[in-house]
């Protein structure tokens, strides 16, 4: 991996309260949230950007409702006054935000990505970023998935879906890396 760019942003996606709720399941990536603060520190540190992404669901039954705790950010991951945040409806932090043009205006060609849940919000962000022409880096031990039973009724672990929709997106739209690696290059 070459060195990154001094204004690669660091996105985060939807760590929220409502992420750690029972009913989503058992998951994989235990230490996830403990590379994630690395990750933020960093960051911080070298006065990179920060972007938070947060889901603001459009179902009742989701824990990300809005008004309710789950749709608030964890505290460790609570934004500061000069990082942005992007508010979103859809899993693609792209899709219907001012993400895109936020970036372009700042100049910023390097997404450094991390987050939940893998196979969805992570997946459709860094979809759309490598389409957009963004050098995206999905930090693989700083994401989780959960487990999840397929249309056919057979069960997935969250460690295979993760490797799976890691694997989807090293094809064509995204390095991907550990968090060591990251740290090697800031």
């Amino acid at each position: 991996m070459q060195r990154l760019e001094d204004n690669a942003v660091l996105v985060i996606i939807d760590m929220q309260k409502g992420i750690d709720h029972p009913k989503l399941g058992r998951r994989n990536n235990p230490q996830a949230e403990l590379r994630i603060e690395s990750l933020l520190t960093s960051w911080r540190q070298t006065g990179r950007p920060v972007v938070h992404v947060r889901h603001i669901s459009r179902s009742p039954d989701s824990v990300f409702w809005p008004g309710q705790p789950g749709c608030e950010f964890q505290e460790a991951f609570l934004p500061l006054a000069q990082e942005h945040v992007v508010e979103k409806n859809v899993p693609d932090a792209f899709i219907a935000t001012s993400l895109g043009c936020w970036l372009i205006m700042r100049s910023i060609r390097q997404l450094v990505i991390c987050g939940v849940v893998t196979n969805n919000s992570v997946e459709a962000t860094v979809r759309s970023g490598g389409n957009l022409g963004f050098g995206v880096i999905v930090v693989a031990d700083a994401t989780y998935t959960f487990d999840q039973t397929d249309l056919t009724g057979r069960h997935w672990s969250a460690e295979d879906i993760h490797a799976v929709s890691l694997s989807n997106l090293a094809m064509d739209y995204a390095k991907i890396v550990e968090a060591g690696q990251i740290f090697n290059f800031i």
